[in-house]
């Protein structure tokens, strides 16, 4: 776990959806958990590989987001892949929603993190690559790797 900003403190991080995604904007909400979901994602026990976000009666869900059950748990764990409801604003769900309807973008959970031992989610505005985006975007990691190799043996 990665400490970032002042009070932030890196749970976990989707890497697979910024391989196979454009990030347009990020967005930060809360998220509604129990007591036993907390416990479990204190040990970091969450994977957030799968998940995407969806909209129902005008509120914002998580889906696909998978936190193990709490060791020391017993009736008061919770389903691992349940849904968990985003706290954020009225007007920012409904801009959200708004951008989403449009050709190719989706809400995906990008991060998950304690800032002040709040439990924050931070989404991303995204729109899917292809694949030669996927390819070209590989292309230019490496490139860059072996500028950074050679300008390492030059010192």
């Amino acid at each position: 776990m990665a400490v970032n900003k002042k009070g932030t403190k890196q749970i976990t991080a989707n890497k697979k959806a910024r391989h196979d995604y454009f990030v347009e904007q990020a967005f930060e909400c809360g998220i509604e958990l129990f007591g036993t979901e907390v416990k479990s994602i204190r040990q970091g026990t969450v994977s957030l590989k799968d998940s995407y976000c969806i909209f129902r009666d005008g509120e914002l869900f998580v889906k696909g987001m998978h936190i193990s059950p709490y060791e020391m748990g017993n009736i008061f764990n919770k389903d691992p892949l349940r849904e968990r409801k985003l706290l954020m604003h009225k007007k920012e769900i409904m801009v959200l929603f708004g951008k989403t309807k449009q050709e190719g973008y989706a809400l995906i959970p990008l991060s998950l993190y304690f800032k002040n031992s709040r439990v924050k989610v931070e989404l991303g505005l995204c729109k899917g690559k292809k694949l030669y985006d996927k390819r070209e975007s590989a292309a230019r990691r490496d490139a860059q790797r072996e500028i950074e190799r050679a300008m390492k043996s030059r010192r």
